[in-house]
């Protein structure tokens, strides 16, 4: 998936965090509450602004920059 036309990141806006579509909503909250156990069809109602697509590229955003992450020893 391509989360790059979704995920934006603004410095002026939620303190530079990678946001959904510009809106004020975070890649984090929504993992948050994914984590905490809503589901999908949860969120969706919750934020009628969001898609299903919007869901995926976050947790697309967030596998990316976990097969980034390494430990140095």
């Amino acid at each position: 998936m391509k989360y790059n036309e979704i995920i934006t990141i603004e410095p002026g806006k939620r303190s530079g965090k990678p946001c959904i579509r510009g809106m004020r909503i975070t890649v984090y909250d929504i993992l948050e509450y994914l984590a905490s156990g809503m589901t999908e069809a949860e969120i969706l109602e919750d934020f009628s602004e969001l898609t299903s697509e919007d869901i995926k590229a976050c947790l697309a955003f967030a596998a990316e920059r976990e097969r980034k992450l390494f430990v140095v020893s």
